[in-house]
């Protein structure tokens, strides 16, 4: 047994009385008011699913979720008026008896048993997982005179014990998105996939195009952004669900590429994606003059998910692009395997109903993850212009460092033969000084007080907005930053004579 599934077994030891515990977790007017739930409706209902599963492993989950017989709309409405505040949010379908309360921070859950279920028994053996087929009884619950017992029709007290995942009978059939889920708690808990499940899950991996695409863009998401989306996207290629959501990704496998990679496309992508996460972890050890700058840029929403996006998509291109090149002695290559590779991440966000901001910065970085090789080569053999910072802080704008993320992360997952030497500590002092001279010179030229505008050409020169406006003021921002200009008088008089110089014809 491994160390994970030890320690949760250690803490599913002990009294199952100590659950009661939990209510000292919520704001004890709570459960006084699910408490009187319980008595309108003059029925016992039952704590199920995730809530148990996590109270059992010593959690404190903010979602509570109850099953009864019927009624579980009057449930939420009633609770609602109990607490004198709260949100009601219809769940399911018209034919769904469900709902959910929001009220200070925490949702409650209410619904039916399922379809075709007249017991509790019943309802739980319908679910997804074993681990989540568990209930308790709230009456029991709430009057310690009561012994309380895990309702556990389906052996998940054991599977929790042992750390694994074993689907519930038909489970998949009746939702597909079931399979993807199960990849979720792996990601969330570290729990393997029994043989069994797998094996259903590559049985009917075909089905999950029944479901919602913004369903499946959710739970992936949620699987980029635990620490364990290199582990589980891996498990997601070796049952084929993977290709199923990305089918674009298929054609990496069994790709090979030049001496400088050791991994075929496909693998050298999955690589990145598990570099990617040992940077984030720990990026300071990546970029050590950097680390102030570095966990500021980690602290913006979104920015985890869309960088390990970025990792595992960044050679999207290349499969479209690849040629043995006879005239280069049979040298494989990519050319414009970026640009293809951006087009190719446009369209999967599209598919995948991602907002616009996070499709365009992932297929942003997949565009520039070449770039700061290039400027490596560059800065090795002629040293680092500032004119070349400016290019590339205008183009990656606010996703600077997270290009550099990505650069280390690819470089890393590069261990051929012919790659170059030092390519991550040569990276590791490009960003820093890329980052100082952006500091020092770019950032007030790009956010500071403009020294000419776009009406000052109009106004003072006479020209009219078009082409020549960007080109003169894009000249203007490069000799600002390169020192060249510092006031608004030299800013004019650069223009005036700019305008001499140009040809009439431009």
């Amino acid at each position: 047994m491994n160390t994970e599934k030890k320690r949760e077994e250690s803490m599913l030891s002990g009294d199952i009385e100590v659950l009661r515990n939990h209510r000292a977790d919520y704001p004890p007017e709570l459960f006084e008011a699910l408490n009187s739930v319980a008595e309108e409706v003059g029925r016992d209902m039952y704590l199920v699913g995730g809530t148990v599963r996590d109270w059992l492993l010593q959690r404190r989950p903010n979602d509570l979720d109850f099953t009864i017989d019927s009624d579980a709309v009057h449930c939420c409405r009633f609770l609602i008026q109990k607490l004198q505040g709260g949100t009601f949010v219809p769940l399911g379908t018209a034919e769904e008896d469900a709902g959910r309360v929001v009220w200070k921070g925490l949702t409650i859950d209410f619904s039916s048993f399922r379809l075709g279920a007249g017991t509790i028994v019943e309802d739980l053996s319908m679910r997804d997982f074993t681990l989540n087929a568990l209930g308790i009884s709230f009456c029991s619950f709430m009057d310690p005179s009561l012994a309380l017992e895990i309702i556990d029709p389906l052996g998940g007290m054991e599977d929790l014990r042992n750390g694994v995942l074993s689907v519930c009978p038909d489970a998949f059939t009746d939702d597909p998105l079931r399979m993807l889920r199960g990849y979720r708690l792996w990601a969330r808990f570290g729990f393997a996939l029994t043989p069994e499940t797998l094996t259903a899950i590559r049985d009917n991996v075909a089905s999950l195009t029944r479901v919602s695409v913004e369903r499946v863009s959710y739970e992936m998401d949620l699987i980029m952004a635990s620490s364990r989306a290199h582990q589980v996207i891996s498990g997601m290629a070796d049952s084929g669900l993977l290709f199923q959501i990305i089918p674009a990704l298929r054609a990496g496998v069994g790709l090979s590429q030049p001496e400088s990679h050791h991994l075929d496309v496909f693998g050298h992508s999955l690589a990145a994606l598990a570099n990617m996460e040992k940077i984030l972890e720990n990026p300071e050890f990546y970029y050590p003059q950097c680390e102030a700058l570095l966990r500021e840029y980690m602290k913006r929403p979104g920015m985890v998910e869309v960088l390990k996006w970025g990792a595992l998509l960044h050679d999207l291109g290349k499969p479209a692009t690849r040629k043995i090149r006879k005239d280069k002695g049979g040298r494989i290559t990519f050319y414009n395997h970026d640009g293809i590779g951006r087009d190719l991440v446009v369209k999967l966000g599209r598919d995948l109903r991602w907002a616009n901001e996070k499709r365009e910065r992932v297929a942003s970085l997949t565009e520039m993850h070449m770039h700061p090789f290039h400027l490596c080569n560059v800065r090795r053999k002629q040293g680092l212009s500032k004119k070349a910072c400016l290019k590339l802080a205008k183009r990656a704008k606010d996703d600077l460092i997270g290009l550099f993320f990505l650069a280390m992360a690819d470089s890393l997952a590069g261990k051929g033969d012919a790659r170059p030497a030092a390519m991550e500590e040569e990276l590791g002092e490009l960003l820093c000084e890329v980052l100082e001279t952006y500091r020092k010179d770019i950032e007030p030229a790009l956010h500071g007080p403009r020294l000419v505008t776009g009406k000052d050409l109009i106004e003072q020169f006479g020209l009219q907005p078009g082409p020549e406006f960007s080109k003169i003021l894009d000249g203007l921002q490069l000799v600002q930053v390169e020192g060249e200009v510092r006031s608004r008088e030299e800013a004019l008089l650069w223009v005036k004579e700019t305008l001499e110089s140009m040809d009439p014809g431009c």
